[in-house]
Order: C-alpha cells, then sequence, then structure tokens
C-alpha cells in the first residue's frame, strides 16, 4: 500500500513559491524603479553638483518619516565621503533645530510629495539666508519643487507595496539618487582611499584602510646602520631594536640594503670572525619598500581619483616572502619599518 501524500507538506511548498515570487516582483520593481531614475538623469545632475561642490558651510539634508530615515542616510554618506553635512529632522527643525543652519550652508530637501508641512515651513527660513536648494521629489510641480534650485526626479511608475501605500520603490529610487549624488561630488573634490580611511579609524573597515605610517617603528625604534659597519655594529643594533631587520644607509642616508635574521645566520655558516665582516658583504641589496601613505592590507596598486596608493604593505610581503618592510620617502630615505607582527596584533591580517 502506498503512503499518503503529507498534506502538510504540499501547501507548505505552494505557500514557499508564492512568497519568493511575490519577493522577486517587489525587488523587480525596486530595480526597475532605480532603472529609470537613473535615465531621466541629465544637466539638473551635474547643477546639483557644482551647486553642493561650491558650498563654503555645510550641506544640510532634511525630511520627514521614510523620507527623514533615508534623507539621514543620505547626510551620512556625504559626511563620509568628504562633503562636510547632516541630518536635520524636519519636525525638530521647526522646532529649534533650525538654528543649526546658518549663511553659507546648503540644502537638500526629501518629500517624494513636494507637500510635507514641516519642509514646506523651512523654506522661509533658507530663502532668508539665501540658501541653495536641492529637491529630491516625485512631483516636478510641487512646492518644493518651485522653490528649489535645482529638482532631482525621483518618481516611480509603481510601489512595491500590494496596497500601493508604504513607500517601497519611492524611497529606494531616493536613496539610489543620494548616493549617486554622494559618490559624484567625491570624485568631483578628489576624495580617495586615504582621504576615506582617515575618516574610517574604526572597525574592520578602519584596520582595512590602516596606512602604513599608522603602525610602522619610526624614529629611535628603526633599526639603522651605516653601510660602512661591521656585522658586530649591525648585530647590536638588531638586538636591541628587536625587529629582526636591519636597514643599510649610505652616506646620504639612502636605504641601500637590508639584513635580516637569515642573513646573520648564514654569516656564521661561513666560520671566521663574523663580527668583523664588513656590513656592505653581508646585506639584501635592492631591498623591497614601500611608501608611508600606502594601505597596510589588500592587492595591487589602489587608485581612486586622482591618487594612487602604491602597493600595500601585506602584498608586497607576501609576493616576496618576508615579514618587514622599510619605509621610505621619495628620496630613498629610511621612515620606519613595518612588521609582520605589527599588522598581525592591528588585527589587520
Amino acid at each position: 500500500m502506498k503512503k499518503a501524500t503529507s498534506a502538510r507538506q504540499a501547501p507548505g511548498k505552494a505557500k514557499g513559491s508564492t512568497a519568493v515570487e511575490r519577493a522577486r516582483r517587489v525587488l523587480e520593481i525596486e530595480a526597475a524603479a532605480v532603472r529609470a531614475v537613473g535615465e531621466r538623469l541629465g544637466a539638473e545632475l551635474e547643477l546639483a553638483v557644482e551647486l553642493l561642490a561650491a558650498t563654503a558651510g555645510k550641506v544640510i539634508v532634511t525630511g520627514l518619516g521614510k523620507s527623514g530615515i533615508v534623507a539621514r542616510k543620505i547626510a551620512a554618506t556625504l559626511a563620509s565621503t568628504g562633503t562636510p553635512a547632516f541630518f536635520v529632522h524636519a519636525g525638530e527643525g521647526v522646532h529649534g533645530d533650525l538654528g543649526t543652519v546658518v549663511k553659507g550652508d546648503s540644502v537638500i530637501a526629501v518629500s517624494y510629495s513636494g507637500e510635507t508641512r514641516e519642509i514646506l515651513a523651512m523654506l522661509p527660513l533658507f530663502k532668508r539666508l539665501r540658501l541653495k536648494l536641492v529637491a529630491l521629489t516625485g512631483v516636478a510641480t510641487s512646492t518644493l519643487a518651485t522653490a528649489a534650485d535645482v529638482v532631482l526626479d525621483v518618481s516611480v511608475r509603481e510601489e512595491a507595496c500590494p496596497l500601493a501605500l508604504a513607500p517601497t520603490a519611492s524611497t529606494t529610487a531616493t536613496l539610489a539618487m543620494g548616493d549617486a549624488l554622494a559618490l559624484v561630488l567625491m570624485e568631483r573634490r578628489g576624495f580617495d582611499a586615504a582621504d576615506f580611511a582617515f575618516l574610517h579609524p574604526g572597525g574592520s573597515l578602519g584596520r582595512r584602510l590602516a596606512r602604513v605610517v599608522d603602525l610602522m617603528h619610526g624614529g629611535e625604534e628603526m633599526p639603522i646602520v651605516r653601510d660602512e659597519a661591521v656585522l658586530g655594529e649591525a648585530i647590536q643594533e638588531m638586538t636591541a631594536k628587536r625587529l629582526g631587520h636591519a636597514g643599510v644607509v649610505n652616506a646620504r642616508g639612502e636605504l641601500v640594503g637590508v639584513l635580516s635574521d637569515g642573513d646573520l645566520r648564514r654569516a656564521l655558516e661561513r666560520g671566521g670572525a663574523v663580527v668583523d665582516l664588513p656590513v656592505r658583504d653581508v646585506l639584501q641589496r635592492d631591498p623591497k619598500t614601500v611608501r608611508e601613505h600606502a594601505l597596510v592590507a589588500g592587492r595591487g596598486v589602489v587608485t581612486i581619483g586622482a591618487r594612487s596608493l602604491g602597493a600595500e604593505a601585506l602584498a608586497v610581503m607576501e609576493k616576496h616572502s618576508i615579514t618587514a618592510l622599510f619605509v621610505v620617502d621619495r628620496e630613498g630615505r629610511p621612515q620606519g619599518v613595518v612588521h609582520l607582527h605589527d599588522l598581525l596584533k592591528a588585527g589587520v591580517v
């Protein structure tokens, strides 16, 4: 006798399939909304970028409700990518927080309808202070759009909400527009990976963007000997600094080689009065180096905007199977040394 098909199993599968199909439809609607916004972009985006880039003060981003949440994120993205900005809640703005707005600022107002009462109540102050206003709205004929210097159209054909009530596709489109605006501004300002790292010192992102100068041993901590020294002097320097390496410099202070613990062991294998051997007879010439503005982790050359950050320290160590790198300036003079152990301690590796 055949087993009966589980009555509970079939409906469950059908329900799961329906949920997946519905979720996929939501994503398709939102993706289409973002594509449509991109296709409509024109000279107004260029004008908005120039207007915001020319702002002497800060960029105020304001909104209410779901638009307020999007506005807060836009402000955060602007601030973290080189455009001084902060969020003013429209409801709080009309009850005193507008005291943070001063001459020289500019404003990005987010309202899909363009008729948010609290935002409209702030317009007279913006006008009195002669602030430039960029509106992110879905209604080009709205009061907000009429008052704005630049209107960025974030209108959508439909919301993803089955009731056509909850802001979904419209907030996604607005958020995407804010990202586009912020990142174009970032490039316009020449904001690069080094600047980004400076503004993100905490967490895993900060560790990944750490620069060599932040972790290197410089000054008196840097093991350095002259190329005229003997190996005994180099051993003393390496023992005192405890980094397993010593840089060798010429009379002009340029790095001409490196001594490692391995070099010392190979010298001992020769026998004889090792401590009297000239350093220049033992050192590794053509040392692998890195510049102080280079990132610690990653691979290859980091180039963002117009600035190249050079090969990262960890990538160079891995490529050449070494545990330390000397950091040099443009003239090849050592500024410090970064060790693999430092990267481990910092959580970069």
